[in-house]
């Protein structure tokens, strides 16, 4: 349980370079630091990527983890390459975080969550930026998927989301409300089960014609009939009501009689046939469908903090492991007494095995 006072213990130096070296690095290592009491100091910040450095989205992250355990944060300055965070007790309340950019508010959660349910009483934070970016998941994954499968940990959250925004203006808000748990349940997700149903979501906002949100849902339930012609398969088709730009997506989910989710998305792009997007999402759950793990390909990593803070032995059936996963499971080792261990049959499928470190409130 982390302490009632500043942290004083000595810092846990981190290379932000290492494996999959980017902002993954610094929201796992952040929110564990201010889970456990840990100070760290993160150095080579994204050097391997073209505009290394702190980007505005990575800043609001750090910043709003400092907020919440009232922590001290160093060297916070966009294209910064090091920092050094100092935590504290972490504080119930109401948090904003704006990336002023097209950053994504599901990346921001990401590093809040965990926080959120130490905290010493009911937490919301109001996040702003974009809802459905590239190189993040859309916030559909996390209200479809992540969510019914982190109540599987005892974690209980409300995300309502107020606004959407997307590419370049960014606008978009959610609210993320949690209330304290006193500790993480183990889970046991090695029975992947049957296919059961299919159902999705395809939408389209601002000035975009309807009939993308139509072209990206038929072209999904078509190829996914073709694969699975006895599997109920509704995929809806929406025009946003409430959102800063123009954007579209489809976000499609596989469940399994074991309540198993898995998922694949895609979003639109200038001059792409809405056919090709809608392809694009129904392929990549075909894969993640075929690989025969209980997660999918952008699960995965997301599972590892829980894991890693949850009372007893979790068990999670994979498909190839993700440098994400990797990454994710390497700082975790880093900063908690948490045990992982992989265990690979030779088939595409592993087993991610972690003794997690029963973290209470």
């Amino acid at each position: 349980m982390a302490s009632s006072s500043a942290c004083q213990a000595s810092k846990i130096v981190i290379d932000g370079s290492i494996m999959e070296g980017g902002g993954q690095i610094l929201r796992i290592a952040s929110a564990l630091s201010c889970l456990t009491c840990q100070p760290i100091m993160v150095q080579n910040i994204r050097a391997g990527r073209s505009n290394p450095g702190l980007r505005p989205q990575h800043l609001s992250g750090l910043q709003l983890v400092s907020d919440l355990c009232k922590g001290e944060l160093l060297g916070g300055a966009v294209k910064s390459s090091e920092i050094t965070f100092i935590p504290s007790t972490i504080q119930s309340g109401r948090f904003i975080a704006d990336t002023k950019t097209a950053g994504s508010v599901v990346l921001l959660m990401q590093v809040s969550l965990p926080c959120m349910l130490f905290a010493s009483g009911p937490t919301q934070v109001t996040l702003k930026g974009g809802t459905n970016a590239d190189m993040a998941p859309q916030i559909d994954f996390t209200t479809m998927v992540l969510q019914p499968i982190l109540e599987r940990f005892g974690v209980s959250f409300e995300c309502d989301i107020k606004r959407r925004g997307y590419f370049p203006k960014g606008g978009g808000e959610i609210q993320v409300r949690t209330v304290p748990v006193k500790q993480l349940k183990a889970v046991d997700m090695t029975d992947r089960g049957d296919l059961v149903k299919i159902q999705g979501r395809a939408f389209v906002a601002g000035v975009l014609p309807f009939k993308i949100a139509q072209g990206m849902a038929n072209t999904a339930t078509s190829i996914l009939k073709q694969r699975y012609p006895d599997i109920p398969i509704h995929i809806k088709a929406v025009q946003e009501a409430s959102a800063i730009g123009n954007g579209c997506g489809i976000t499609v989910v596989a469940e399994t009689s074991t309540s198993c989710k898995l998922a694949g998305s895609a979003l639109g792009k200038r001059g792409v046939p809405a056919e090709n997007v809608g392809k694009e999402a129904a392929q990549m759950l075909l894969n993640n469908i075929e690989h025969g793990g209980c997660v999918d390909e952008y699960l995965q990593d997301q599972l590892i903090i829980f894991m890693a803070l949850a009372e007893g032995t979790s068990r999670v059936l994979a498909g190839p492991l993700t440098l994400h996963t990797k990454t994710a499971i390497h700082i975790a080792n880093k900063l908690t007494r948490a045990k992982f261990k992989v265990i690979n049959d030779g088939t595409e499928t592993s087993v991610i095995e972690c003794e997690g470190i029963g973290l209470q409130r």
